[in-house]
């Protein structure tokens, strides 16, 4: 398990270099106001590519229980129903997201100071959703066949070109946060077509026909119930923390700054846990395809295990040095940005074993086939922080509201996941 989930960890580590880099860069050489403008844009973009990843993780559980059981032909069309399908939503999800791009930002609150950059940045990284799409259904293809190490290798490229674009866009070429943008999606790109080419080329079992993209009723029904389920659930997600970053929003371009790069840090720092998460859901679908049950139930003890060490670990990372992690977004000058995001980092960061045991659920559900219970445990964790946002927030403690309700969502879920997984196991 470990040796298949590290690359997919430090694949998904390289991706949120993504608008690490791009916060990075804008918020020294910029200012703060673009940095806040990069931070509300990560949360929207966050959200609508989860949209895709969730669509094409629900598509690689049946990826790999086909391969599990070792119907190759069965592979293909589901390769090919599932990217015709997957496609056209994502073209609908950029089409959207273009036009209605004004109405997006008024209903996040952007604050005026704020606006004009947001804007820019959002107008030009749009564009890119397509390019994610093609990254995302590839690399659940390979994944899914027991390949970890090609998404990892063109993701390594992609942050890195995006890296060294950035610098060339913003600081040589004076784009600002335009210049960002176009680095980024350039950087999308490169990821999105060369894994598509070179899975098409080199792995047979991947290389599907037109005919193969014709619908077939059953196979369909399969695929689009556990994509659609999942997307949901990533999309849920990360609609909560859309809505977390309205309520941040509401408290001025200091806080939006300091969470921005506060959360940075938080999805770099367990950003493990949640890709370990994803292993697994894969190592439970390719061995119940196998009829291994043995060894699902073996998985789990251990998995949750690592999950616990990791989680501890990171924590205690995040506990000691959590100011000269956020300088590493922030200006060493800015006190009250350093100051803010420093508590955000010590309440959030000192429960990361529970969002660890979350994504744990998240993959052994999905990977069961019940990809509604992952649903109904994002519901418990995210509506549980929205409502507790606003309410600490506004009522009794103010920004540090809003850091405090996260864990205890986490905590909630963990909860009604254990339930549901007792429920299970005797069932089955």
């Amino acid at each position: 398990m470990l040796a298949f989930a590290m690359p997919l960890i430090l694949g998904n580590m390289l991706q949120t270099l993504y608008n690490a880099a791009d916060s990075i860069i804008v918020g020294r050489f910029v200012g703060p106001e673009a940095l806040a403008a990069v931070g509300s844009a990560y949360s929207l973009m966050t959200f609508l590519t989860s949209l895709m990843i969730g669509l094409s993780m629900g598509s690689g559980i049946v990826f790999s229980y086909l391969f599990g059981e070792g119907r190759l032909d069965r592979l293909k069309r589901a390769l090919g129903i599932s990217f015709s399908s997957i496609g056209l939503i994502s073209m609908l999800i950029t089409v959207l997201a273009i036009v209605l791009q004004d109405w997006i930002m008024e209903a996040m609150q952007v604050p005026s100071d704020v606006y004009e950059g947001l804007s820019a940045y959002l107008r030009i990284i749009f564009y890119g959703l397509p390019a994610l799409f093609l990254y995302n259904f590839y690399a659940a293809a390979e994944r899914a066949v027991g390949n970890s190490r090609t998404p990892l290798l063109f993701m390594a490229v992609s942050a890195l070109m995006n890296i060294v674009l950035d610098l060339w866009f913003v600081i040589y070429l004076g784009w600002g946060i335009e210049g960002a943008a176009i680095a980024t999606i350039a950087s999308q790109y490169a990821a999105g077509i060369g894994i598509m080419l070179l899975s098409a080329s080199r792995h047979r079992m991947l290389r599907f026909s037109f005919s193969d993209m014709a619908p077939e009723k059953g196979l369909f029904r399969e695929l689009l119930s556990l994509s659609v389920l999942t997307s949901a659930q990533q999309s849920i997600m990360n609609l909560g923390i859309l809505c977390v970053q309205g309520i941040v929003n509401g408290f001025g371009s200091g806080v939006m700054a300091a969470f921005a790069a506060g959360v940075k840090i938080d999805s770099i720092a367990y950003m493990p846990l949640q890709e370990f998460g994803n292993a697994f859901s894969t190592f439970v679908g390719q061995n119940m395809g196998a009829g291994r049950k043995d060894r699902v139930t073996k998985g789990m003890r251990t998995a949750f295990l690592l999950a616990t060490a990791f989680g501890a670990a990171i924590s205690l990372i995040v506990l000691i040095i959590p100011g000269p992690l956020m300088t590493i977004f922030v200006d060493p000058g800015e006190s009250e940005l350093l100051a803010i995001g420093s508590e955000y980092l010590r309440i959030e960061g000192s429960f990361y074993i529970l969002i660890g045991y979350l994504f744990l659920f998240y993959g052994i559900f999905r990977a069961l086939k019940a990809p509604m219970i992952s649903v109904v445990l994002t519901v418990i964790s995210l509506g549980l922080r929205v409502v507790l946002a606003y309410m600490l927030s506004r009522l009794l403690l103010g920004a540090t509201g809003i850091w405090m309700s996260i864990p205890i969502g986490w905590a909630m879920a963990d909860a009604a996941g254990m339930a549901f997984l007792r429920i299970i196991g005797r069932r089955r």
